[in-house]
């Protein structure tokens, strides 16, 4: 099913135009973040405004059709973040000034690691250039985001 231009709209909206799971601004992308089904239609994930988060093209790639990653501290397995039951400052701080995303529970630091949120496997560091654009911008971390 293809997802409507209304419903795009309000998971934008119920975002404030932020990736759920990265918290990049969508304003720092050439073209809208994508629609993500936190429990993928190829895993029976429904079109449901409940099952939709807005995701940047980046965490939406790392993502594919996974719903658990492992904890690198416990090395067991765990679900991964879901933005529409959780709250992403139980599970995620900023360190560097807002650098880096670091997972302060077993789903945070799963869903970091799945989603290689501070460029740990990749030696670009693209996502951590960009911060540094966001921080002068004013763009970045985004308001009510904890800090260390």
């Amino acid at each position: 099913m293809v997802i409507n231009n209304f419903v795009r709209l309000n998971v934008r909206k119920r975002a404030k135009y932020l990736c759920e799971y990265c918290h990049s601004p969508e304003r720092s992308n050439a073209t809208p973040f994508t629609i993500d089904h936190i429990i993928p239609q190829s895993l029976g994930g429904s079109d449901d405004l409940n099952n939709l988060a807005l995701a940047c093209h980046r965490c939406n790639q790392r993502r594919y059709n996974f719903i658990t990653g492992i904890d690198p501290e416990t090395l067991t397995q765990v679900v991964l973040f879901n933005p529409r039951n959780q709250n992403w400052s139980e599970h995620f701080i900023w360190i560097e000034n807002g650098l880096k995303i670091i997972g302060t529970t077993p789903i945070g630091r799963a869903t970091c690691s799945r989603f290689d949120f501070n460029d740990q496997d990749h030696d670009d560091e693209f996502i951590l250039n960009s911060r540094k654009l966001w921080l002068t911008a004013g763009w970045h971390p985004p308001m009510g985001d904890l800090c260390q």
